[in-house]
């Protein structure tokens, strides 16, 4: 199993980005997803997450600016990021608790994806 995030990037102050995250592979179903973000010299910290019936929960620093959102179709995760602040530069990663073909559970984490927000 596989997580592919895209979307990052440099945009200004108040700017927006949307992250996607894609998995592929051995899947059979996921269940939670999240997007997580890492600035430097700081601990990786719980962005969004989203689960299987589309319930989601926000870190109060992103709160009415950040929505989680996904197709589970795809096996797809994205994240919409407005009114972007210096703050939320970071990388981030996206994560997947997934239901493998094997009938296994696993924890995944996509590869980062870094956001600069910088005039």
């Amino acid at each position: 199993v596989q997580l592919q995030a895209s979307g990052g990037g440099l945009v200004q102050p108040g700017g927006s980005l949307k992250l996607s995250c894609a998995a592929s592979g051995a899947v059979f179903e996921i269940n939670d997803m999240g997007w997580y973000r890492q600035a430097p010299g700081k601990q990786r910290e719980l962005v969004a997450g989203i689960t299987s019936g589309g319930s989601t929960n926000y870190a109060d620093s992103v709160k009415g600016r950040f929505t989680i959102s996904r197709d589970n179709a795809k096996n797809t995760v994205y994240l919409q990021m407005n009114s972007l602040k210096p703050e939320d530069t970071a990388v981030y990663y996206c994560n997947a608790a997934v239901l493998r073909t094997d009938w296994r559970r696993a924890n995944y984490w996509g590869q980062g994806t870094l956001v600069t927000v910088s005039s």
